[in-house]
């Protein structure tokens, strides 16, 4: 697992922290950007020189800042949920009888990922692997965290995948936790990709293309 990741001998959540609408594991980006954009400014009063150097400054701490945004979400309606914000970018048929939904992310997206719906973490297993961009074929051999839920229609899979920028996946929750509906699960840090995997005999609702958002767009069908 990551440096961020939390203990699989952990079994209770532990306390809800300040919702202040940024994503949890940011820090160590968001506040050496906003610091540095706070310096850069105060230099450039009096100096156009020195404006004109603080606006790419300026300019990547806004960018980080959005992106790592944590808006609050639902409540939604729905049996499973999409785990991510982005484009529907394949559904497929697998070997096992399961259907996996692939929700490509771009940066502009949160990249908070959420619950499909309610149960109990029963596995989440680290694996590592390349880092090609998220859209590309290759990507099936990226690094990835690996959720196994168990729920009331049965067992769901969510698989955060890495994409070529930065390479960082930050878990929230642990192995025998309880987990609701649009519950934030973790962080992607930047550009991916989420899977959802519905169990056999559930199909999807969305289609290649469609636009999805985490804990409100329902993926299967009734």
């Amino acid at each position: 697992m990551t440096d961020d990741s939390p203990s699989t001998s952990v079994s209770h959540r532990p306390p809800a922290r300040p919702r202040l609408g940024m994503a949890q594991g940011s820090a160590p980006w968001l506040l050496p950007a906003l610091g540095a954009a706070g310096v850069a400014a105060l230099a450039a009063r009096g100096s156009r020189t020195r404006t004109a150097l603080a606006v790419p400054v300026v300019a990547l701490a806004a960018g980080m800042a959005w992106f790592f945004r944590d808006p609050e979400r639902g409540p939604a309606t729905g049996r499973v949920l999409s785990a991510a914000d982005g484009v529907v970018q394949s559904i497929d048929l697998r070997p096992d009888g399961r259907t996996r939904v692939a929700v490509f992310m771009n940066p502009l997206n949160v990249h908070v990922n959420r619950a499909p719906l309610a149960g109990v973490v029963t596995r989440v297993e680290h694996r590592p692997g390349g880092f090609r961009p998220a859209f590309d074929k290759d990507s099936e051999r990226n690094e990835r965290v690996i959720w196994t839920l168990e729920t009331e229609i049965g067992e769901i899979t969510v698989v955060q995948i890495a994409g070529a920028m930065v390479r960082r996946i930050i878990p929230y929750l642990a192995a025998g936790q309880k987990v609701e509906q649009g519950e934030r699960i973790g962080l992607i840090r930047f550009g991916s990709r989420v899977d959802v995997h519905l169990p056999a005999g559930v199909a999807p609702a969305v289609e290649v293309g469609q636009r999805v958002r985490a804990g409100e767009t329902r993926l299967d069908a009734d």
